[in-house]
């Protein structure tokens, strides 16, 4: 049995941009290649399940997400998904029990230079392995209980609430 599932979504973590109209595409996801890099080549696995931007996101997607991770075997979860409709997301799962389920994002694409993709998703991973079962998102540095955060669109970050 895996330890830990990786359920990708989409989102600007996965975009690519195709021109300077902002015209862009969700590609394959970024975190096999970032893992590698930080020479965790085993011990999870990953299940893409969409490639969408959030704002695109119907409650049929989110059922299927639900699914998804309520059937999986890994007890630790991370979910790579968009920002804007993040939280929504995290209340579906809220009633899996026994799982740590750990949503995270960027504020800017992956395949960016400067982006926050690579810090959030090992943040979310330490998140996932080590606390206590519930549903959570990680952004920042940060880890809120799912229904104690909003996004901050004016500041371009996750706080309290």
């Amino acid at each position: 049995m895996t330890q830990l599932a990786i359920l990708t979504c989409g989102g600007t973590f996965d975009k690519v941009y195709h021109d300077a109209l902002s015209d862009y595409t969700i590609g394959a996801p970024c975190v096999p290649g970032i893992l590698a890099e930080a020479g965790m080549r085993e011990g999870w696995e990953l299940l893409e399940m969409m490639r969408k931007d959030s704002l695109d996101m119907t409650e049929e997607d989110r059922e299927s997400l639900y699914q998804a991770a309520a059937a999986c075997t890994a007890a630790h979860l991370v979910v790579l998904h968009g920002t804007d409709t993040m939280v929504d997301s995290a209340a579906r799962l809220a009633d899996i029990p026994g799982k740590t389920i750990v949503f995270t994002g960027a504020m800017s694409p992956a395949r960016f230079r400067q982006s926050d993709a690579t810090f959030n998703v090992g943040f979310a991973i330490a998140a996932a392995l080590t606390a206590a079962p519930g549903v959570y998102i990680a952004m920042g540095g940060q880890l809120h209980p799912h229904n104690q955060v909003r996004k901050n669109r004016e500041q371009g970050r996750f706080e309290a609430i």
